[in-house]
């Protein structure tokens, strides 16, 4: 007995031990997502630039699954047992969390569609609002994929051939068009069925299909060679896809490519199906020909090498448009460049590269590779917010083994043969610093061409948008789940009363019933439905398998599993209680069907349950993050006298809010409770008497102290339904002990059966 005694005192305070490290790691883990998040939203990077997820926090159930296939580290993580944006800015629009939620609760979508005027007015068809037979594809529309391009391009193409009525099957005539850089001039009294401006992925897919469907098309590209942003990437740079059908070669099957891979197939196919691509032709404008209706007037295409007229035009620029040029003295320098084609070529040499956004990381880091470099890394803010998160990590890494050096707040100034000069922004004032230099790449992004697509009549007017509805929580879905758990149960109780004359028998007069052959649960109908309910329990169980195997192995959406994991629960314990013979007994076969009828209970507690918990939760934590990012942008109109005051109160509040949200557990908040109130207390009365002090007007004393207490009340909630959240997660464990349980009662009780020849040897479940 004394050794059964310590062996179990030694395991459960062991365990405890385990669970308290782990908790405060959690803790430690949300802390830090948390700062991740604020700090987006203060350097700008938490506003999404194109497409981002919404969660839907009703409906998440904290499974991870959003953050585990997102291409992209720091878009998500999970904060109190639900997943959060934390920094929407580094989103790609890849929607693998969208389609791998099991409950759908993440919608990837356009961000501020009621107000942007960056994303142009497009129909169903890509046809710019008001401007017949002029079509947008590809990134210019807002959407940045590879596959949505390579799509946008495909039913441009189709789209054309429709109204067109051209059928597919014969190439188109190519007279006076030709292929590649050394293109001749174009024929001014031709016109093309229609012309695609910018070879990129949209460009060239656009221009397959066209080839495709026999019509006479046109490809420009300003470029001297086709590929649009790829073929501009680094040399060796992975360009992630997902799986897609590229006209006239098949599938891109692959979920990575390397850009020369990418680039290589695109000159291929233009040499293989004889694409009429005219290279270093610039876009300037697009004019309406009189007539107006596509097919009729028709367009004239304005370049830098003359005019092409075309029925129909489909614009598939980009969005990064004319690079933006610093304006310094000595930027005409040969020693400047734009882009980084082949990083191997420049080695032994004194490199500046400015910029903070991936292109200027990954440019660096190309360049710190190389032997003999010595690179710099200069960048106008305090921190590089808008990062891939590779990308971020490979720059950690580089600068911990001092592969490079950074010089943040930093800016350029002037650039001459053999140095450059920077003004270096502190703490303590600026400095000019003056580096030795023999290179210098400037990758501080473009001017969208949207000017030129406004003058050719694309409009950006948001009240001309189809009305998008915001993504809106959908609520936890517990009245369809009840419909469905309420209908199966109905049918079950129907067939019970149909064949109530067997079932309401004594169990032994039930042999003498013309009906025991059938629903006795050793043969007939009721045999079938214990052996279909074990089938079903098998398939219910395939759900956690799914959520384990490799992504490539996946079949199906996590979702369609998620609605077979429940449905085949529900039909499990309906089967197993007519396979009883509604009549469960005190036998392992009726202890397997009570266990699992526990396990449907807690499932479907869990299941609601652990969404409402860190929903509240998390919507404290929104608050919290509200009321800082309010108590940041105060100073605004505030003087310099003031702001102090302003500064000082910002700090106490943090710091009391982070103190009562993290640094303490579950006890020791609420033996500390009065305690933290009255810190609380004495902080606004010190920061009321500073803020006389200062001659700060008592409007601003009386709103900077409400901001404090509300920060203060939403960060003691956050902590205490947090502590609620960690308490209910021995939840989800008995919900999986009683899985386990339950199966090893029903193996056991199929083994007996199959033993002894009868499932009623035990009395089975009957």
């Amino acid at each position: 007995m004394s050794w059964t005694l310590l062996l179990a005192l030694v395991l459960v305070l062991g365990l405890s031990c385990l669970l308290r490290l782990v908790r405060q790691a959690e803790l430690a883990r949300m802390a830090a997502r948390l700062a991740e998040r604020e700090l987006a939203v203060r350097e700008g990077s938490a506003t999404p630039q194109l497409q981002h997820p919404v969660v839907d926090l009703s409906r998440c159930l904290g499974c991870a699954t959003c953050v585990a296939v997102c291409p992209e580290q720091g878009v998500l993580d999970l904060v109190h047992g639900q997943a959060m944006v934390v920094d929407g800015g580094r989103c790609a629009g890849v929607s693998a969390c969208e389609r791998e939620c099991p409950v759908g609760a993440i919608t990837v979508t356009l961000s501020d569609l009621d107000r942007r005027r960056d994303v142009p007015v497009l129909g169903a068809s890509l046809e710019a609002h008001g401007v017949p037979g002029l079509y947008l594809a590809g990134e210019v529309t807002a959407h940045a994929l590879i596959r949505t391009a390579v799509e946008h391009g495909t039913r441009v193409a189709r789209e054309v051939s429709e109204r067109r009525g051209t059928r597919a099957g014969g190439p188109a005539d190519t007279a006076g068009a030709s292929v590649g850089p050394a293109a001749r001039s174009p024929d001014a009294e031709r016109v093309h069925d229609l012309c695609i401006v910018g070879a990129g992925p949209a460009g060239l897919a656009c221009a397959l299909e066209a080839r495709r469907l026999g019509l006479d098309a046109l490809l420009l590209e300003q470029e001297e060679v086709p590929g649009g942003a790829v073929a501009r990437y680094p040399r060796k740079k992975l360009v992630l896809t997902q799986p897609v059908d590229l006209p006239l070669h098949g599938r891109l099957s692959r979920r990575s490519y390397e850009k020369e891979e990418l680039i290589a197939l695109w000159e291929r196919l233009i040499d293989e199906h004889a694409l009429p691509l005219r290279c270093g032709e610039q876009f300037q404008g697009l004019d309406r020909l009189d007539g107006g209706a596509a097919g009729q007037g028709g367009f004239v295409v304005r370049t830098s090498r003359g005019r092409h007229r075309a029925r129909q035009v489909c614009l598939a620029l980009g969005r990064r448009g004319t690079r933006n040029r610093l304006g310094v003295p000595g930027e005409v320098l040969p020693k400047v460049a734009y882009d980084l084609l082949d990083a191997q070529g420049h080695q032994g040499r004194r490199v500046l590269v400015v910029g903070g956004g991936d292109s200027a990381v990954e440019t660096a880091l190309a360049l710190a590779e190389q032997p003999g470099n010595t690179v710099t890394l200069s960048y106008r803010r305090g921190a590089f917010s808008r990062l891939r998160g590779r990308n971020a990590e490979r720059l950690g890494q580089a600068l911990a083994a001092g592969r490079l050096v950074t010089l943040l707040h930093s800016t350029l100034t002037a650039i001459r043969p053999e140095a450059v000069e920077l003004r270096v922004d502190g703490a303590q004032g600026g400095r000019t610093l003056e580096l030795a230099n023999d290179e210098v790449f400037v990758m501080a992004g473009g001017q969208p061409p949207f000017p030129l697509l406004a003058a050719a009549g694309v409009s950006f007017d948001p009240a001309l948008r189809p009305r998008v509805e915001a993504p809106v929580e959908q609520g936890s879905g517990l009245t369809r789940a009840l419909l469905v758990a309420f209908g199966l149960a109905l049918l079950t109780l129907l067939w019970a009363a149909w064949h109530a004359d067997y079932y309401l028998l004594p169990r032994e007069l039930r042999p003498t019933s013309d009906k025991h052959l059938l629903l006795r649960s050793s043969e007939g109908l009721g045999l079938l439905l214990g052996g279909l309910a074990t089938l079903l329990i098998g398939v219910n169980l395939l759900y956690l398998v799914r959520r384990a195997l490799p992504m490539a192995a996946r079949l199906g959406s996590l979702r369609a599993w998620m609605s077979s994991h429940v449905t085949t629960g529900i039909l499990a314990l309906l089967c197993t209680l007519l396979h009883a013979g509604m009549q469960p007994r005190d036998t392992v076969g009726g202890h397997a069907f009570w266990a699992l009828a526990l396990l449907l209970v807690t499932g479907a507690v869990g299941r609601y349950f652990y969404a409402w918990v860190p929903r509240a939760a998390n919507g404290r934590e929104l608050e919290l993050s509200e009321v800082r990012l309010r108590l940041g942008l105060m100073d605004e109109a505030w003087d310099q006298g003031q702001r102090r005051f302003r500064e000082e109160a910002r700090l106490r509040v943090l710091a009391l809010a982070g103190e009562t949200q993290w640094r303490s557990g579950f006890f020791a908040r609420l033996l500390a409770l009065a305690g933290v109130q009255r810190r609380l207390r004495a902080a606004l009365t010190d920061l009321r008497r500073l803020g006389r002090e200062q001659g700060v007007p008592r409007e601003r004393i009386d709103e900077t102290l409400q901001l404090a207490r509300q920060a203060h009340r939403a960060a003691l909630m956050a902590s205490h339904l947090e502590d609620l959240r960690a308490l209910l997660g021995t939840w989800r464990f008995l919900h999986r002990w009683l899985a386990l349980l339950m199966l090893l009662l029903a193996g056991l009780h199929v083994v007996m059966a199959l033993m002894y020849g009868s499932f009623e040897f035990d009395g089975g479940l009957t």
